[in-house]
């Protein structure tokens, strides 16, 4: 099985959670020479440098002005030369917003078989076998392929392992032209948080509608800077205005799956708890004994936010020292 990783970064840093999906190519082709990684970007050379031990024998790069910002037909592209130089039976990424983008694309190219959101992922010869999280997390599904040629799947960040392994790394560069389509990216705006981004974050602390306002959210900010977490939010708190629509966790909003969640004010709707409910531990905050959260947490504490979220974050500095 030879298998193929699209390497995903923003502004020529590499996206950690790609190492995932290169550590489970390593596992599935079996040898590091079966292994390949392709990487787009603009200036892309210090990426290129950090994949060695990660797994792969060879790493496409794709870099240039055309590539520094972010176009679907110009990435695909990228990815399709790749394709076209390994010849993969497996092409790997993580469900990332990016990766929602292009691999879609991708499939529908070769008229090839898709999964998506995977948090588990094995051979059986040369066939994937994944499993995938349906109705909000209360199924899973087993999916596989057949009679496709080639393989696309999608993996859930923060569930597979990031191991180092052997592999070169050798870097073969890729002469690709911008893509002909009248869609170009003039600027990319985002916000200035230095915070993690949710979908890699292994501590989130979000908070929900019973914040009260905006300038609540500093109570979560000041925990979140203690222990090293990015702060998420509700959709109820979202629609509210407490919070950017880029801190939203649940099904409209970003799926996580944190080593540790706390859930401050969050009652836990089903849209919710879909998108954060594979986090390894949960706490949850809440007044209301009957919060539906309480019923996925691992600890519940029965408090008013406001007076357990700031003994919380005192507590923790003195553990730290």
């Amino acid at each position: 099985m030879k298998v193929l990783v699209f390497i995903e970064q923003r502004e020529n840093k590499l996206k950690k959670a790609s190492l995932e999906a290169l550590s489970t190519a390593r596992k599935l082709a079996g040898s590091a020479a079966n292994v390949a990684a392709v990487v787009v970007g603009g200036s892309i050379d210090g990426i290129t440098a950090e994949l060695k031990n990660h797994g792969a024998d060879t790493v496409f790069a794709v870099s240039g002005a055309t590539f520094e910002n972010y176009n679907i037909f110009n990435y695909s592209s990228a990815v399709e030369q790749a394709i076209k130089s390994f010849s993969p039976t497996v092409v790997l990424g993580m469900a990332t917003p990016m990766g929602r983008d292009v691999f879609p694309r991708l499939a529908a190219r070769h008229n090839a078989g898709i999964a998506t959101d995977l948090i588990e992922l094995k051979a059986e010869g040369e066939t994937l076998v994944g499993l995938k999280p349906m109705y909000s997390g209360k199924a899973y599904a087993e999916v596989t392929f057949q009679n496709s040629s080639i393989q696309f799947a999608t993996l859930r960040p923060n569930v597979f392992k990031a191991d180092a392994s052997d592999g070169a790394a050798n870097v073969s560069k890729l002469e690709v032209a911008a893509a002909d389509s009248k869609l170009k990216t003039v600027e990319i705006r985002k916000d200035k948080s230095e915070k993690v981004d949710l979908t890699e974050a292994t501590i989130i602390i979000s908070g929900g509608r019973s914040l009260g306002s905006a300038d609540a959210f500093k109570i979560l900010n000041e925990a979140a800077d203690v222990i090293g977490a990015t702060v998420g939010a509700s959709r109820a708190a979202v629609d509210a205005g407490y919070a950017s629509h880029e801190m939203q966790v649940g099904q409209t909003g970003k799926t996580v799956n944190p080593n540790l969640y706390i859930a401050a004010g969050i009652s836990g709707s089903i849209q919710h708890m879909a998108g954060m409910r594979t986090s390894k531990v949960i706490v949850a905050i809440n007044t209301d004994p009957e919060a539906p959260i309480f019923k996925i947490a691992n600890y519940g504490i029965v408090a008013d936010l406001f007076q357990a979220v700031p003994l919380l974050t005192q507590k923790l500095k003195e553990l730290r020292g």
